[in-house]
């Protein structure tokens, strides 16, 4: 697990711009006017989410274009997916209790 994503992340306008990002790859200043930031600010966020592995910027003509990287989403969501696991089998464990007792209430008189 990239604990370096996770504090990449943890910062709100780091994660509006990888929701930008998500949608398609953009230049610094469309994403500075898209969320109404500074675009130094938008450099220092990109200079992170990059250094964290999440985005990647490619050089055309006098701009450059940042996009995601998915290998870093991939595993953050392949760690995230064993508690979706343990949280979906406690939850049908729990259902099935409910439903057992249910079942007895009915049978009472």
């Amino acid at each position: 697990m990239n604990t370096v994503a996770f504090s990449a992340l943890s910062d709100r306008s780091r994660l509006r711009i990888v929701e930008l990002l998500r949608e398609r790859p953009r230049p610094v200043g469309e994403i500075a006017q898209r969320l109404r930031l500074r675009q130094p600010q938008v450099s220092k966020h990109l200079k992170v989410l990059s250094q964290a592995g999440l985005v990647r910027a490619r050089p055309v003509a006098q701009k450059r274009i940042y996009h995601l990287e998915a290998q870093p989403f991939q595993e953050l969501d392949g760690w995230l997916g064993s508690f979706r696991r343990l949280w979906e089998g406690r939850l049908e464990m729990l259902d099935e209790y409910l439903q057992e007792m249910k079942a007895s209430q009915r049978r009472q008189p």
